[in-house]
């Protein structure tokens, strides 16, 4: 099965629509896509739509921001019901703090001499609920200041960077709970990408658990085969469902295009199979 478990849309920081995202899925042979916008659902009807169109089936997801250890952590939730109360509730409670950090961000970049960041991100932004830092990226690159957005946050939205502001995000345990109360599966997305010691990785793996969490992305477009086997081990060790993904945000901002990503090792057993493929 060529599944893809995670990719976004214009409705959060991709730059294909859910019906476009959906047909570049289809046509790159993806069997199995799950549309994940960062903490925001209202992609997934269109999605679903497009998808009925093509041989793909859809998965409908979401990625959840989490404040862990002084890090932002990313929780994706497959196969949830995406109008279920307590889970729209906390989504909107996550998107509420975004409008305020892009004000924070903006200020910082001004500081530092790039005027109107705010606004140029905010046009680049299908959905205003979800002004992202990839946004301001991409205004920055558009102004011509920067070559490409990994650029821009490697000189300014990277952690320790003068257009990066702290924010707290969603509690772990409580981006979980709105998960599995949506009768969804919890998956720690792209674990390599979080700059946690051992000790703090072990307790981010142990609080998932805990709360419910039953999946890692072993497989990413963020990951080297270094990091897929490392996490490869951590799902046997620690008896997680194993998910691949792309991470897919756009053809020129991602290192890997929907459905392109390595197998999964085969003695894993595949997040897809709970969700009844």
């Amino acid at each position: 099965m060529n599944a893809d478990l995670h990719c976004h849309s214009t409705v959060s920081d991709g730059w294909l629509s859910p019906t476009d995202v959906v047909r570049r899925a289809a046509a790159n042979g993806v069997t199995l896509l799950a549309l994940t916008d960062h903490d925001e659902v209202s992609g997934l009807d269109e999605a679903a739509a497009a998808a009925r169109e093509t041989e793909l089936e859809l998965v409908p997801g979401v990625e959840i921001s989490v404040s862990f250890c002084g890090e932002t952590v990313h929780i994706v939730g497959l196969g949830i019901d995406h109008r279920e109360a307590r889970l729209v509730a906390g989504l909107a409670q996550v998107r509420s703090g975004r409008s305020e950090r892009a004000v924070r961000m903006a200020q910082a970049l001004d500081a530092v001499g790039i005027r109107g960041a705010l606004e140029g991100a905010r046009a680049l932004a299908r959905n205003p609920e979800l002004v992202s830092r990839a946004h301001f990226a991409r205004h920055i690159v558009a102004s011509g200041l920067m070559p490409d957005v990994s650029t821009v946050f490697r000189h300014y939205l990277a952690k320790g960077k003068p257009g990066y502001v702290e924010h707290e995000w969603a509690r772990l345990e409580d981006a979980v709970g709105w998960i599995l109360g949506a009768g969804g599966i919890a998956v720690i997305a792209h674990p390599a990408r979080y700059r946690l010691s051992g000790a703090e990785m072990d307790s981010l793996f142990d609080r998932f658990i805990a709360a419910g969490g039953e999946a890692v992305e072993v497989v990413s477009g963020a990951h080297t085969p270094a990091d897929v086997s490392r996490f490869a081990n951590v799902a046997r060790g620690r008896g997680l469902l194993a998910s691949r993904a792309s991470d897919f945000h756009g053809e020129h901002e991602s290192a890997v295009d929907l459905g392109r990503c390595a197998p999964l090792p085969p003695d894993l057993t595949p997040v897809w199979s709970r969700l009844g493929y």
